[in-house]
């Protein structure tokens, strides 16, 4: 497993589809690319952003659940790209600790990144998922600017379909 950071959530244009940007933190850097729902990009932002809701969202909601249970998300584990006839899909796991040892439950990326960014907990991918799907590194100085880096992904994303992901 390779641990990944999030870079943020992006529209992709001309379609205005939310795309999911996860990077190496060591090695090659390279990007990876997840597209997403509208309404899983607003929850990861929202985590990003720590905006406190009246009542819980889901993801918070979720995250109280689960301390109440006495158990915490320890990674999100991304472990596999499945094809499908329009692409593919990604799989992902929620590395659990639970009162009676580790627990893994199946998960979206999208839903894992929006319970991630709420708990501090550490992302990683499978190195099978980035050899198929990730973008090369980006060109970056040493303290490079994430807003110049995703400007720089975008240009990549404008000649690239989700079918593109599928092997």
């Amino acid at each position: 497993m390779v641990d990944m950071e999030l870079i943020g959530v992006r529209m992709e244009l001309p379609t205005n589809t939310p795309v999911m940007l996860l990077r190496e933190l060591g090695g090659a850097r390279r990007v990876l690319p997840i597209y997403i729902d509208h309404v899983e990009a607003r929850a990861i932002q929202f985590g990003i952003d720590a905006v406190v809701t009246p009542r819980p969202l889901t993801h918070d909601l979720f995250v109280d659940a689960l301390g109440a249970l006495g158990t915490s998300l320890q990674r999100l584990l991304i472990t596999e790209l499945r094809e499908n006839p329009t692409g593919g899909t990604f799989i992902a796991e929620l590395e659990l600790a639970t009162p009676s040892g580790v627990l893994r439950v199946s998960s979206r990326p999208s839903d894992g990144v929006a319970l991630a960014v709420r708990t501090g907990a550490p992302i990683s991918a499978d190195e099978t998922v980035l050899d198929r799907a990730a973008a090369p590194a980006i060109d970056e100085e040493e303290d490079g600017d994430d807003e110049e880096i995703v400007d720089q992904f975008r240009e990549f994303l404008d000649d690239v379909n989700p079918e593109d992901f599928a092997s």
